[in-house]
């Protein structure tokens, strides 16, 4: 079985690929390398087909019974499987979590500051995670920090919407945004 790493750490790109004599089924349903099938042969018999033909014997589907087989050029075959590996890695976005910190107190340039900030990200199509922390004598009046949420809700509500309810969770106030 041949696994083959793109660079040195990262995951296999082709994994779990018989090539020829790694190929243990006693029989197996043999392709032609024009595509069209040729039927249930044994192992020895399609070996020496791809060695006549001057190609590797590929085991496509190791699942079914018997494992079906491909005559082709190999190192062709772990290129074009390697490119399109590489262009749907490409292709995927990753969504980001990105947190913004806010305080009961905060002043109004500096929440003006931090509301542009979680607008940007949302934008940019990251979710967004509002956390105001209460410190000391902040936790016995929570309503300061419970109004600024409800107002960074309201002028949130053009670039995302809350994930589910505003929680506490421990000395933190918490909301979760998603982009529109």
């Amino acid at each position: 079985m041949i696994s083959i790493f793109s660079r040195k750490g990262e995951k296999p790109i082709v994994k779990d690929v018989r090539v020829n004599a790694q190929i243990r089924a006693p029989q197996v349903r043999l392709i032609g390398s024009d595509g069209h099938q040729v039927g249930i042969v044994g192992m020895r018999e399609a070996l020496a087909r791809a060695q006549q033909e001057g190609l590797d014997l590929v085991e496509v589907s190791g699942e079914a019974h018997p494992p079906v087989c491909k005559l082709m050029n190999y190192g062709k075959y772990h290129y074009e499987q390697e490119k399109k590996a590489k262009l749907a890695k490409k292709k995927q976005h990753v969504v980001k979590l990105k947190e913004v910190r806010l305080r009961p107190k905060t002043d109004e340039h500096d929440y003006q500051f931090k509301m542009r900030q979680a607008t940007d990200f949302l934008a940019s199509h990251h979710r967004v995670k509002v956390t105001i922390k209460f410190r000391g004598r902040e936790m016995t009046h929570q309503e300061f920090g419970h109004k600024m949420m409800d107002r960074l809700i309201a002028d949130l509500k053009e670039a995302g919407k809350p994930e589910g309810f505003t929680r506490m969770e421990g000395k933190f106030l918490v909301v979760t945004f998603i982009p529109k």
